[in-house]
């Protein structure tokens, strides 16, 4: 065991201990006399005096020592009571820390590293023994304390486990605490006067894989985007690397994989998860792969056990699996012997007497009148009990019918099924299938074909007849021996024997059967009865995408074969293939599912095509047929580590491995049946229906380990892909009855000279012999890790290849600009507008701050469908969406136009402007064309866009800020326009200001439907937000006096306005002169109060009053022209929107601090600037003395 460090003076006790190892800064010792013969008299004293001189000798008699070189102090750092455990531990640290130490510079950082680690191993001891005894919550709860005061996340963020390690910072390692959580991937170590804190979110990892350098054998490395970490030094590296794989792919597929997200509901509930949690789910998915279960089942018990099995006259050793309608038994050995028992086929579970030959036994009896005898059963009453509670629910679900007037040899269970039309013979074995006259005359009037369609489509062989009906009779006859000794129903012991069996090929009577049998298959068909022929009868008729496609496709698949050029076999594949798109709508129907369905066909009667295909798509090619293919992607990537694992040399040749995945995918998704001759390409189906999988993966391996020498020597891919299909071409089974019939994928058949032929039989027999020992737990480990490399390359790709979306109308913030320059083409990114001019490597971290956003809702907020906010189909710009919430935030966090306390009103409004089909949601495209605006815009752009967020559907009635005294009326322009000057003269605009409204009339803009004008309301908004965002810059002072001079303009153009649509006299070219009077020079207000005396030059209106009519309210307008063409006549404001903006710097900051500001949200508090007074505006304009600034008369 570890000890904790303490420093002893061992000048003198070192007499006392013999040196067993030694290195540059560890000494392995053994006490004095302990294990040498005859000395147990020195034993004892030495004993004795090492307790007196030494208190760490009291533990045991084995010790490493930590020696620094040069100090006479020694730290003992373990103990051991037998020599294999000090041996353990001295290991380990030459593994882990040996070479570790040559990096530090002195001997204290040396002590100072080994008792920090070894004291860290002390705790991760403590906390994993404990674990075991139900994990101690007060050791928890203290790791959660500091996982929550370290990284200050919201309470959603759950911590899953913590562990003590090394994270290596290039060769210097820093030693700390690994913290994992649902969501990301945390470290802190505070070493040395360092704090080092990471924070790695599951969904940035790109690849998590078990390295090592020149320091340490074993290393957990973590990939993203930009770094790799490494981490090192773990009590229990294996535990530690298949969590963080867990953790990773789970988080993944929950918020990338939105396919599979409705299909496992442990993705959709992340705040349940516990590394007890993660271990079940990982041992669920292990026996729903290694049996192929329906991916709704859950296992509920795995006990160890023994089952006696009839055939090797003992009991077998291994371990029995209850599910929810399941009991499945697999040896320990692999391939020994394993057994899947439906529920529904079982009629009793009883408990045996116990004796000391049989401990524990309980007898599960079956309805072909079969019995299991399993034996060595922990806590076998509880068990019993639930398996029956289970099985009462099952029959009572579906209730199963007996045919009685079966003779007693012949008894198998009769299922009501409507399209079963005759019996299902296995030899000696009938399924017979009772049904009634109604289901007949249904089943008639679908026109489902009653039998497989080889048996009608019989092809003649070039073979003479005898020689054919021989080899066949010869394959059924050993079958026929096996299901005797073996059983002959889904229940039968599944051996090595039966496995050479199908490596030899299925006899073409029993292929179809056994298909059904292997895949259980059978089970569902007898689930469900009726269940098909009501598919069939919604389904057909109906015409949409799915039904489109399926006809585009139906005369390609098999079309060499005879049942596939009449309407006859391709009316049945039309039935099945929509039949199955109504039923999973999810999938639907992917090409290649033509070609396994028309093959189906060929070997099983309509209804039972159907529920295999239900077996592939669902249950043995899980996310294969989708629209990304997911699954198969994940197979193909796990197939070249494969590639790298057993054919060293091919792997080296081939640098680029994609090249060969646009050949092998199709091996994959069709089963080799669109790349083989078909009478081939079936045993190889047969081979897949009973080992899975990896039977595919094997086969590829022999593929490609037959053309090693010429696919190296191969001068390029197209070379290389001729060497394979021309491989494959010529693959034959001597044992086939039926003629040959290439595969209709094949490109060429020209050969000049004969090519060798291979035998499928030796191909599939080489393959299990050199490629077989792949076994189900590792392949799913690697799909595992896979599917986190897939899906996040998915996305890279997406995002780098994505093609340019069709024209579309621009949203409401893109604009036409009015010139364009190569710059701009240069610069723009196909995933959006080609009017953005924002750098590429900026849209980029626009896009991960937009994608981070919707990930941090996701992981802290409650669940919500993610359908709406995430489809990966979409273009790579359009597959996230986010909401108003978050787009404050990013607003916040990137927009140029801050404007403190106004800063989240204005960002709500541009959500609202963006937001043009009001669904509440938008997508990257029109995010990044707002900014870009914003940053790269000419002035009259900006200012336009400043203007629409300043009317409807930006501004609403129940705006945040309508609330405030602005509102209402509040200008009054009774008084004529005049500006302060410092050398008392007055300025008359009156001349300049008709012309300007003259050449604004004539300078409309042509192309772009003409804005509705700003209101009186909107336009006091509009100055809000630019005295807003005129804070805190270097130019403060004149842009405050440059806006109160352009709104005094406005307001009077507005006036102008008014009062030529109340008394119908304002033309351009005369009436409703504009007044000027001078102002004395110390009236700095342009506007004087309401109350004030009209002068004698002007006639009075109803302004002077003090009031407003009402009905003059809507009446006062500014259009864009009037606002623009005001901002112009002021330099300061030209500089304002035309100075250049840096956007990378934005960029850095909200990087750093998106984490922060979704942290302040969810733990209710608030960043300071996000609290600041609404009467900031007011108390802007009043800020300097010395500027001119316009009085706002405010109402009661």
């Amino acid at each position: 065991m570890w000890l904790k460090p303490e420093e002893v003076l061992l000048k003198n006790a070192l007499k006392l201990w013999v040196t067993q190892k030694s290195s540059c800064y560890f000494i392995l010792q053994r006490r004095r006399g302990h294990g040498e013969g005859g000395g147990r008299l020195t034993g004892r004293l030495v004993g004795a005096l090492d307790a007196v001189l030494d208190s760490s000798a009291r533990v045991a008699p084995f010790r490493i020592l930590l020696q620094v070189p040069g100090s006479q102090v020694y730290s003992p750092i373990a103990c051991g009571a037998t020599l294999e455990e000090i041996n353990e531990h001295w290991d380990w640290l030459e593994q882990n820390l040996l070479h570790t130490l040559s990096v530090f510079d002195n001997k204290e950082d040396i002590a100072s590293f080994v008792k920090g680690k070894v004291k860290a191993l002390i705790a991760e001891e403590t906390s994993s023994r404990l674990a075991e005894q139900e994990e101690d919550p007060e050791k928890f709860r203290e790791a959660l304390v500091k996982f929550e005061a370290r990284f200050n996340f919201p309470e959603a963020e759950k911590l899953i486990t913590y562990y003590s390690c090394c994270c290596w910072k290039g060769r210097v390692p820093r030693q700390g605490w690994l913290y994992l959580s649902i969501n990301h991937l945390c470290f802190y170590s505070f070493f040395l006067g360092k704090e080092l804190k990471l924070v790695v979110p599951w969904v940035d990892i790109q690849k998590l894989e078990k390295t090592s350098n020149v320091f340490l054998t074993a290393t957990i490395r973590i990939t993203t985007h930009s770094k790799e970490r490494d981490f090192s030094m773990f009590l229990n590296l294996e535990e530690v690397f298949k969590i963080m794989e867990q953790l990773a792919d789970v988080t993944l597929r929950r918020l990338l994989d939105n396919e599979g997200f409705d299909l496992d509901p442990d993705l959709q509930e992340p705040s349940q998860i516990t590394k007890r949690h993660l271990e079940a789910r990982a041992q669920n998915e292990f026996f729903r792969a290694f049996f192929r279960l329906p991916r709704q089942e859950k296992l509920h018990a795995v006990v160890d056990c023994s089952l006696w099995t009839p055939f090797s006259r003992c009991h077998t050793i291994g371990r029995m699996f209850a599910s929810d309608s399941y009991i499945c038994f697999a040896s320990k050995e692999d391939g020994c012997c394993n057994v899947i028992l439906p529920l529904r086929e079982v009629v009793s579970i009883e408990k045996m007497e116990d004796t000391s030959l049989l401990p524990n036994p309980i007898i599960v009896s079956i309805r072909s009148k079969m019995a299991f005898q399993f034996i060595e059963l922990k806590d076998r009453d509880d068990l019993v009990e639930r398996l029956l509670v289970r099985l009462k629910q099952v029959h009572a679900d579906r209730p199963v019918h007996y045919d009685t007037s079966q003779d007693d040899d012949m008894m198998s269970p009769v299922f009501h099924s409507t399209s079963m039309c005759s019996d299902h013979k296995f030899g000696d074995l009938e399924m017979m299938s009772s049904q009634n006259s109604e289901d007949s005359e249904k089943e008639r009037s679908l026109h489902l074909h009653p039998e497989a369609l080889r048996a009608v489509f019989q092809q003649s062989s070039s073979q003479s007849p005898d020689l054919r009906m021989s080899r066949e009779q010869i394959k059924t006859s050993l079958w026929n021996d096996h299901f005797v000794e073996y059983g002959r129903t889904v229940c039968m012991f599944r051996t090595e024997k039966i496995r050479k069996l199908v490596a030899m090929g299925i006899p073409e009577s029993l292929r179809g059967r056994l298909w059904l049998l292997f895949s259980d298959a059978v089970t569902d068909l007898a689930s469900h009865p009726g269940y098909y022929g009501n598919l069939v009868e919604e389904s057909m008729g109906k015409s949409c995408l799915v039904t489109e496609e399926i006809e585009r496709d139906l005369h390609r698949s098999l079309p060499e074969h005879p049942a596939f050029q009449n309407e006859t076999g391709i009316a049945a594949l039309r039935r099945v293939l929509t039949a199955y798109a109504h039923r999973n709508p999810k999938i639907g129907y992917c090409q290649s599912m033509n070609i396994l369905t028309s093959v189906l066909l060929l070997y099983a009667k309509e209804e039972e095509a159907f529920w295999l295909l239900v077996a592939v798509c669902e249950r043995m090619l899980p996310d294969y047929f989708n629209h990304r293919v997911i699954g198969a992607q994940v197979d193909q990537s796990v197939f070249e580590e494969l590639i790298k694992e057993h054919l060293p040399e091919l792997g080296e040749h081939l640098h680029d491995p994609s090249a060969l995945a646009s050949v092998s995918l199709s091996w994959f998704l069709t089963l080799f049946l669109s790349i083989m001759p078909l009478e081939s390409a079936v045993n190889v189906v047969d081979c897949f229906f009973y080992d899975g999988i990896k039977a595919i993966f094997q086969l590829g391996l022999a593929v490609l380990e037959a053309n090693t020498e010429d696919l190296c020597s191969s001068k390029d891919d197209g070379q290389a892909l001729m060497v394979l299909s021309r491989f494959l071409d010529h693959i034959k089974n001597e044992d086939s009855p039926g003629p040959r019939i290439g595969s209709h994928h094949a490109f060429f058949s020209d050969d000049q000279e004969p090519y060798p032929v291979t035998d499928i039989a030796d191909l599939i027999r080489d393959s299990y012999e050199k490629f077989g020992d792949q076994s189900v737990e590792q392949i799913e480990r690697m799909r595992c890790r896979h599917r986190i490399r897939v899906l996040q390359g998915h996305e890279d790709t997406t995002k780098q290849n994505v093609e340019e979306p069709p024209p579309t109308p621009d949203p409401p913030t893109c604009r036409q600009r009015t010139h364009s320059s190569a710059l701009h083409s240069s610069l723009k990114l196909r995933v959006v507008t080609p009017e953005v001019s924002i750098l590429p490597e900026d849209l980029e971290k626009l896009y991960d701050l937009f994608k981070r956003e919707h990930m941090m809702s996701c992981y802290w907020e409650q669940p919500q469908p993610m359908a709406p906010r995430h489809d990966p189909s979409r273009p790579y710009a359009e597959q996230y969406r986010i909401d108003t919430r978050q787009f404050a935030h990013l607003f916040q966090l990137v927009s140029p136009w801050t404007c403190g306390a106004h800063t989240e009103i204005l960002a709500e409004r541009t959500f609202r402007l963006l937001d043009d089909n009001m669904d509440h949601l938008i997508e990257f495209k029109a995010f990044v064309s707002c900014l870009d605006v914003m940053y790269n815009g000419e002035m009259n752009e900006k200012i336009k866009l400043l203007y629409r967020l300043h009317i409807p559907p930006a501004l609403t009635e129940n705006d945040r800020d309508s609330q405030s005294p602005l509102k209402n009326p509040l200008l009054s322009t009774s008084r004529p326009l005049v500006f302060g000057k410092s050398n008392g003269d007055a300025t008359d605009y009156q001349k300049q200001l008709k012309q300007m409204i003259k050449d604004l009339a004539k300078e409309k803009d042509k192309g772009e439907t003409e804005l509705p004008k700003m209101s009186q309301r909107e336009f006091i908004q509009f100055c809000k937000t630019l005295y807003s965002m005129f804070h805190e810059d270097p130019e403060e002072n004149d842009l405050y006096q440059a806006i109160a001079t352009v709104t005094t303009l406005l307001l009077q153009i507005g006036e102008v306005g008014q009062r030529s649509n109340s008394s119908g006299s304002f033309s351009q070219e005369g009436g409703g002169e504009l007044q000027v009077a001078a102002l004395s020079p110390e009236q700095d207000s342009v506007f004087a109060d309401t109350d004030t005396e009209p002068t004698p030059d002007t006639e009075p209106t109803p302004e002077d009053s003090g009031t407003l009519p009402d009905e003059a309210e809507g009446d006062w307008t500014v259009s864009l022209e009037h606002i623009l063409a005001s901002l112009l006549t002021e330099q300061s404001l030209v500089n304002f929107f035309e100075k250049p903006l840096d956007i990378k710097s934005k960029l850095e900051n909200a990087k750093l601090n998106q984490y922060s500001l979704k942290t302040f949200e969810m733990s209710g508090q608030s960043q300071p600037e996000l609290k600041q007074d609404s009467g900031l505006l007011r108390r802007r304009a009043c800020h300097t003395k010395a500027r001119t600034t316009a009085s706002w008369a405010v109402s009661p």
